[in-house]
C-alpha cells in the first residue's frame, strides 16, 4: 500500500560531533517535507518549512501538520530556538507566524524575500501589501551564520526556484528546499516569477561543492516510477552518482534543456495564488475586514 498519502515521520540520527539530529515529517497533501533540526547536546531545535494546511476547494485553514511537528518536538524533549523558511512557498502555506506565536522563537527567511514581495505586489496589484521586515525577525543574507544550541548554521543563497531561496547548512546536514528532488526524481522547477533555470543550475553546482557525506534534505517528494513511499534524504555523493537530471558530468546546456522542457508542461500549483499573498506576510492572513472575515485577492488571466 502506498505511503504517499500518510504523514510519515523519519529520524536521521546525528553521526557525532557537529552532526545534528534531523526529523523529516512528510505532509501528504502537498508532498512537502517539514524538518526539525536539533543540536543533540543542548536539545535546541530549528523548525524548517513547516506547513499550515489549506484546502484549495474551500479555502479552509487548519494546523494539523504544525501540531504534528510540535507534538514531536515535545516527545523528543526539544526546545524550539528558530522558526525558519527557505523561501516563500508556492504550493503550501507557511506556519511561520503561528509557530512564532506558539513557541516564542524568532522566525526568519532570506533577505531577498523583499524583492520577491515587489514582484508579487505587481501581480496582485497591491502596491502597499507585504512588509517582510515587519513579519520576519531575521532576513538572512548569503553567508550569514547563527547559532543553534552549540552548533553553527550557515546560510547559502540558492536561487533558481525563486530568486531568494536559501539553503540552511548545519554540520553534515543541508536543507536544500526546492533545488534537488530525490535522485530518482531529479530537480525542482524554475518557472515561477523571478526563477531561472540557469540560476538553479548554479545553485545545484554550489551544493555539489559540499562534502560528499553531507546529508541533503529536499523540500518535496511525490514518489517516482516504482516507488510509492516518500523519501527526502540522500548524500551529495549519491546525487552526484544517481540524480537523473544533474549527476556529475552532466553538461549545463543539457540540464537547462531538460529542465525547461519539463517546466513547460507543468501545471500551476493549485494553492499558489492564495499561498503567495499569505506567505509574503509570514503565513498571516490579510487583516480582517469590518465583518471580521479575511479575504484574498486573486489575479485573473495573469498565468
Amino acid at each position: 500500500m502506498s505511503k504517499l498519502n500518510d504523514p510519515v515521520v523519519r529520524h536521521s540520527a546525528s553521526s557525532g560531533q557537529d552532526s545534528p539530529d534531523v526529523w523529516g515529517i512528510y505532509e501528504p497533501d502537498t508532498g512537502s517535507i517539514q524538518y526539525i533540526c536539533a543540536d543533540p547536546s543542548t536539545k535546541k531545535a530549528a523548525l524548517i518549512d513547516v506547513v499550515l494546511n489549506f484546502d484549495p476547494a474551500s479555502f479552509a485553514v487548519d494546523t494539523r501538520s504544525m501540531d504534528q511537528v510540535l507534538n514531536l518536538v515535545e516527545q523528543e524533549g526539544l526546545t524550539v530556538q528558530w522558526v525558519l523558511d527557505t523561501h516563500p512557498h508556492a504550493d503550501h502555506l507557511m506556519a511561520s507566524s503561528q509557530l512564532k506565536e506558539r513557541t516564542g522563537a524568532p522566525n526568519a527567511i532570506g533577505e531577498k524575500v523583499k524583492e520577491i514581495a515587489e514582484i508579487w505586489r505587481g501581480i496582485y496589484h497591491t502596491p502597499d501589501a507585504f512588509d517582510p521586515e515587519r513579519d520576519f525577525d531575521r532576513l538572512f543574507a548569503d553567508g550569514d551564520t547563527f547559532r543553534l544550541g552549540d552548533m553553527d548554521m550557515r546560510v547559502m543563497l540558492s536561487p533558481g526556484h525563486t530568486l531568494g531561496s536559501i539553503t540552511y547548512i548545519c554540520g553534515d546536514a543541508a536543507f536544500v528546499h526546492d533545488t534537488f528532488m530525490q535522485p530518482d526524481s531529479g530537480t525542482a522547477r524554475a518557472d515561477f516569477p523571478g526563477g531561472t533555470t540557469e540560476d538553479l543550475w548554479n545553485s545545484l553546482q554550489a551544493i555539489f561543492e559540499l562534502p560528499d557525506d553531507t546529508r541533503l534534505f529536499v523540500g518535496h517528494d511525490y514518489g517516482s516510477k516504482g516507488r510509492d513511499e516518500p523519501e527526502w534524504e540522500a548524500t551529495v555523493k549519491t546525487h552526484k552518482a544517481k540524480n537523473i537530471h544533474v549527476k556529475a558530468g552532466t553538461a549545463k546546456q543539457d540540464y537547462i534543456k531538460t529542465r525547461e522542457e519539463r517546466d513547460a508542461i507543468l501545471s500551476l500549483p493549485d494553492r499558489m495564488l492564495a499561498a503567495l499573498q499569505i506567505n509574503l506576510r509570514g503565513g498571516k492572513l490579510p487583516e480582517a475586514e469590518d465583518d471580521g472575515g479575511h479575504y484574498l485577492k486573486i489575479p485573473v488571466g495573469k498565468f
